[in-house]
């Protein structure tokens, strides 16, 4: 019985796994969050081109599938990048932060990093959008009445209200983005579901080895959901005082 158990050497792998697919996954989801922000504030410009631009970028991103764009920049832009920069990063260089020592992250680390973010932002980008759609117009037009300039009108009346429109939809694209995260495998990024594949190559314990890999998505995802629910709910509590 005990035989068709994972040794702990092979636990301790996912582990290690599994903490760089919630590091790359939180990662992404502030840095998608924050560009995505200022993309729909950007398409809120009275300026065509600048709307042209956006509507290019959220369409590019949005409408190809990840996995070309995770190789477009790995072995496309990474090959634009200076040899002695990228050998720097694959010795994995440590930077001293004051009395703290930190270590560098993989070339393949940031690379995911910023494809996942830049591939994120477009759908994040369109939750806020929608949010900000839904209250616009004769919320809008009240607020130029009162005398507020547009950015006054967008800041203290649009955009908190089109917040609390967009947060579930948001906390979906959330999750997505860790299940996404797993195709960073391609490029070599060693998240969950690389070394899974590692265990299973080397162990033969392919039922174990994804069922836990599996278990650990499942329950990440859950705690992201639950605790937007909890938030929401407190946020709609609030309202109603």
């Amino acid at each position: 019985m005990y035989e068709q158990l994972l040794e702990p050497r092979y636990l301790w792998w996912l582990w290690d796994g599994f903490l760089v697919t919630l590091a790359i996954s939180l990662l992404t989801i502030i840095f998608s969050t924050l560009l995505g922000f200022l993309l729909v504030i950007a398409q809120q410009s009275r300026i065509k081109i600048i709307q042209i631009i956006v509507m290019g970028y959220s369409a590019i991103f949005r409408y190809s599938p990840l996995l070309p764009q995770l190789f477009f920049w790995y072995f496309g832009v990474g090959s634009l990048l200076p040899v002695e920069f990228k050998l720097w990063l694959f010795e994995e260089p440590q930077i001293q932060l004051f009395f703290f020592s930190v270590k560098m992250p993989s070339f393949e680390f940031i690379i995911g990093s910023i494809s996942l973010t830049c591939y994120s932002c477009a759908f994040i980008a369109e939750e806020f959008r929608a949010g900000i759609a839904g209250v616009r117009g004769a919320q809008e037009q009240a607020a130029l009445a009162l005398g507020l300039s547009w950015w006054q009108s967008m800041r203290f009346i649009i955009l908190p209200q089109s917040f609390r429109i967009a947060f579930p939809p948001l906390i979906g694209q959330y999750m997505n983005i860790i299940k996404n995260s797993s195709l960073t495998m391609a490029i070599g990024v060693l998240e969950l579901s690389y070394v899974s594949r590692q265990i299973e190559t080397e162990s033969l314990k392919t039922f174990q080895d994804f069922a836990i890999a599996t278990l650990l998505y499942i329950i990440t995802i859950v705690i992201v959901g639950t605790l937007g629910n909890i938030y929401q709910t407190k946020q709609l509590q609030t309202s109603r005082v």
